[in-house]
């Protein structure tokens, strides 16, 4: 089992290690496996990539942030030019989503709607939090059901069974509607990643309730 200490100097490596992140602003704290990221960085996609490096290092149970962005002086922008680029680019990101809306105050962007498809949900997220003066983003954005709930757990079963990671896993998956709960023990935080993920590519999945353990 990983000590907190090791976490910490494991996770300040990987955060040294990515070219994508400017870590000297950024702080790391570990109890009980639970990392704690302090401190600031320039733009909201590197918060995001900051998370995501601590939660690929190994023993990392769980990622809190308290990253806060700061914008360079030439990087920010007023709320009407950061919105019409958000158009612009949802447009061709995500295949088009009549229904999405955007609105932008003091650079954060809350996104409201409908999709299909979570990756739609989640492609929409992406491409907001890359745009120049994005301080942050909330995706209010909803997923509309799009097949029954019976069909649902059964694709989901079928995609687990498919992984050989997950094959013979005690992961249980119920189903209410269009929101997916998983539960049961795994063996790796990367387990829990690859369940989640299965669940959210099955259509019509609006939620997915994370109760597994470690």
């Amino acid at each position: 089992m990983e000590t907190d200490a090791a976490i910490r100097a494991d996770v300040a490596e990987e955060l040294d290690f990515d070219p994508s992140i400017h870590s000297d602003g950024v702080g790391v704290a570990v109890k009980n496996g639970v990392v704690t990221l302090s401190g600031h960085v320039p733009s909201y996609a590197e918060k995001i990539a900051a998370v995501k490096a601590a939660e690929r290092v190994r023993g990392v149970k769980a990622v809190a942030q308290d990253i806060v962005v700061r914008l360079p002086f030439d990087n920010k922008q007023d709320d009407d030019e950061i919105a019409a680029r958000a158009v612009n680019v949802l447009k061709w990101s995500v295949g088009g989503m009549p229904d999405l809306k955007v609105a932008v105050d003091s650079g954060w962007v809350p996104l409201e709607g409908k999709a299909t498809w979570y990756f739609q949900k989640k492609g929409a997220e992406r491409s907001i939090r890359q745009l120049t003066g994005v301080v942050g983003v909330t995706n209010n954005i909803l997923v509309r059901p799009a097949v029954l709930p019976s069909a649902v757990k059964q694709n989901i079963a079928k995609a687990f069974k498919r992984n050989a990671d997950l094959e013979s896993s005690a992961i249980k998956v119920d189903v209410d509607g269009s929101s997916v709960t998983l539960s049961g023990k795994i063996t790796a935080w990367h387990e829990r990643k690859m369940a989640e993920d299965a669940a959210w590519a099955i259509p019509g999945v609006s939620e997915v309730h994370d109760n597994l353990t470690l």
